[in-house]
Order: structure tokens, then C-alpha cells, then sequence
């Protein structure tokens, strides 16, 4: 059978798409170790958890019950009262479950408010380190992306000054993450206040992309919503939750958005995974967040043992890494070229990290790489020794 013949045409936006630079070397890890290599990874932003086994049962639950037909395009009812709930408790913030809206992961809340705010030639300012995905969406609502580049100096955090001067006759939105990714960098609650209030000044709106939000370490958690709360707030079941492959997410909006919001979701997804929701049901049981609760004591025992270890390495921890599962390293020392050098260390210790191509272009990429404390203790001594005898050879 011969292939079909493609159309003679195509849109120029898939020129504009940048590929995640470490998937090349994910499928070359896996080569690897189909090879017969020890290969330790971490590369790839998922926690190595698997999910909590109260959640899965409420999906194998749900399954069983026949919940397998469209539910409302905003999410089922029980779940947006359960998140908005979950808001109070946690939080101390009111959110009337109206304002949740349940979608198909965190990238599908992001799909939605910017097709519902952005229209062709608006400017979205996005960090310079920050998530590669987000600007691709913002081309694909003929949006314009903005580069609001982060300095080394004050390691990549964003300050009111930065956005105050970055911000142009176009500019509609402000787009930030915390915890961050690549840095782990958490916005305290004044500087959220303050970042809120550049953007109010220029009638602009403030998105916060909060999906690392349980994953804080030293400091109480909280939200955008206590100091901003006509921020745009979307979260995920991904990370703190241990959901990533369930494809679940929801944002928090001022109820005057929801009936675009609605619409859209009527036409983009129809609905979110009726399984996925109601397995998130159980998200929010006590004895569920309180497994959550433990993962999280692990993965801040991990952050401790790089933070004690890698310096001595040479290879320096930027900024203030108190969330996520990151730490974004330097490593000028050593090479310009992050991904020649981690194509390198996969290739002759079996090591896979992130370069920092992936996260921007303006901030010398070539010096970072991204490391996910995503493999336990025992891994993660190995993966630096290796690392260390690594760069001795160099």
C-alpha cells in the first residue's frame, strides 16, 4: 500500500513549534537501555509515584458503574463543589464552585483562557526561563508572545520593575508560574500583590499557572487568589496529585468569563474524561492527602541531598528552588552547550537531564540544564557519583 499523498499546503505555525529538545535524548535513553544500560532519569518533568490507590480505585469504581457517557462541558458538578472546597480548607479563600472550570489537563485550562482573551496580534508576556508549551499556545490563538526575560542575578525571579518594562502597547496578559519550571522558584504572596497590581495598572490580566502548587517546601502553601483574586488561576491532578496520565485539570475565573468559557469548552472538548473525574473525586479524601502529604516529605528529602550535593560538583543550584521537583543548575563551568553536554552524560554515564534549551532562548540556554528529583535517594547518589566521575573525565 503506497502512503497518501499530503495536502500541498500547510500552516506556517508548525515552523514556529519548537519540539521538546529532550525528547531526542528521552529516545535516545530509551535505546540505550533497551541496550542493556543502567539508565537513571531524570529528564522528564512526572513524578515517579504512581497513583494514589484511593484514586484509582474511585475510576475503577466509576468504570464499573457505567460513568463512561459526557458529563457537562465545565466538569461534574460534585467535582467543581470539591475543588472549590478544597480551596476554603486549604486556603481560607472563597471560590464559588460556578467559578471552577474542569478540563482536559492543565494544557487544555490554558487552551480555553487564552482563546477566550487573546486575539490575533495580542501580546502575552511569558518568562525567559519558563514552560516551552506555553507560547505555542499562544501562537495558536494568533496571539503574540512576549519575552519577559528573567536575569541570573536575582536568580530568574520576576519583579514588578521587569513586567513594568516589558510591557507593550499590545500587551494583554501576564502569564506566570509558581512554583516554576525549570528554577522551582515560589512567588511569596507580596510579590504576587505587587506583580498583580503593574498589571491592573495597565488593564491587563494575570494568569498564574499553579499546578506545582502542592509541591512547596519550608513555606505554608497558598494561592494567587488570596492577594489577586481576579487573577486567572489554573491547577492540574497532574503533579501534587499523582495524576498525569488521568489528563485532568481546572481553572479558577471570575464568573462573568464562564459562559465564553462554556461555549468553547462545548466546542474544543465536549467535555473533560467523565472517568478521570470521578476518580479525582477522591483527590480530596483525608486519607489520600495525606499519602500526598508523605510523597511530598520524600521529594523534599531529595531537593535536600542535591542541594548539600551538587554544589560540591561544580555545578551550582540557580535561584530559590522551594517547589516543584526541579532545580535548574550552571553549567557554564564545564560547557556552553547544554545539550551537547547532557547528550554527553547520557551517552557515557547514563544519566538524563533536561537541557535548558527547552526553556526559553534569550537567557543563555546553552549554560542550564534542568535536573527532575524524580528517582529515590538511592538513584540519586548514584546518579552523582556517575555525574562526578563524569566531569572528572572531561
Amino acid at each position: 500500500m503506497t502512503d497518501l499523498v499530503a495536502p500541498a499546503f500547510r500552516a506556517d505555525r508548525c515552523d514556529r513549534i519548537a519540539p521538546f529538545h529532550v525528547m531526542a535524548l528521552v529516545e535516545r535513553a530509551q535505546q540505550l537501555a533497551a541496550a542493556g544500560m543502567d539508565v537513571i532519569h531524570l529528564g522528564v518533568g512526572e513524578p515517579d509515584f504512581a497513583t494514589p490507590p484511593q484514586i484509582v480505585a474511585a475510576g475503577a469504581r466509576a468504570l464499573a458503574d457505567g460513568r463512561t457517557r459526557y458529563t457537562p462541558a465545565l466538569g461534574i458538578p460534585a467535582l467543581r463543589e470539591a475543588i472549590a472546597d478544597f480551596y476554603r480548607q486549604r486556603f481560607g479563600v472563597t471560590v464559588l464552585p460556578e467559578q471552577v472550570v474542569v478540563t482536559p489537563g492543565g494544557s487544555g485550562a490554558l487552551q480555553l483562557l487564552l482563546a477566550a482573551l487573546i486575539g490575533p496580534g495580542d501580546g502575552v508576556l511569558l518568562t525567559d526561563p519558563g514552560y516551552p508549551c506555553n507560547r505555542h499556545f499562544v501562537e495558536l490563538v494568533s496571539g503574540t508572545p512576549q519575552a519577559l526575560v528573567l536575569e541570573r542575578s536575582n536568580g530568574f525571579r520576576v519583579t514588578p520593575e521587569q513586567v513594568a518594562a516589558a510591557w507593550q502597547p499590545n500587551t494583554k496578559l501576564l502569564m506566570l508560574a509558581t512554583p516554576d519550571n525549570p528554577t522551582g522558584s515560589v512567588l511569596s504572596a507580596a510579590e504576587l500583590a505587587a506583580l498583580a497590581g503593574v498589571v491592573a495598572e495597565r488593564g491587563g490580566a494575570l494568569l498564574v499557572d499553579e499546578i506545582y502548587q502542592g509541591l512547596v517546601y519550608g513555606a505554608p502553601v497558598h494561592t494567587a487568589l488570596a492577594v489577586a483574586p481576579d487573577a486567572l488561576v489554573l491547577n492540574s491532578f497532574s503533579k501534587y496529585f499523582g495524576m498525569t496520565g488521568w489528563r485532568l485539570g481546572w481553572a479558577v475565573v471570575p464568573r462573568s468569563l464562564v459562559p465564553d468559557l462554556d461555549r468553547l469548552a462545548q466546542n474544543f472538548f465536549l467535555s473533560p474524561t467523565t472517568m478521570s473525574q470521578y476518580a479525582a473525586l477522591a483527590a480530596f479524601e483525608p486519607d489520600t492527602l495525606a499519602e500526598l502529604e508523605r510523597r511530598r516529605a520524600e521529594l523534599a528529602r531529595r531537593r535536600a541531598l542535591l542541594l548539600e550535593r551538587l554544589p560540591a560538583l561544580g555545578l551550582p543550584v540557580v535561584g530559590q528552588p522551594d517547589g516543584a521537583f526541579y532545580l535548574y543548575l550552571d553549567v557554564s563551568a564545564f560547557t556552553s552547550d547544554s545539550f551537547e553536554w547532557c547528550g554527553a552524560l547520557l551517552e557515557q554515564s547514563g544519566v538524563a537531564m533536561t537541557p535548558g534549551l527547552d526553556f526559553g532562548t534569550q537567557h543563555q540556554p546553552g549554560h542550564y540544564v534542568r535536573v527532575a528529583y524524580t528517582a529515590d535517594c538511592e538513584r540519586l547518589e548514584q546518579a552523582l557519583a556517575r555525574v562526578q566521575q563524569f566531569l572528572e573525565r572531561r
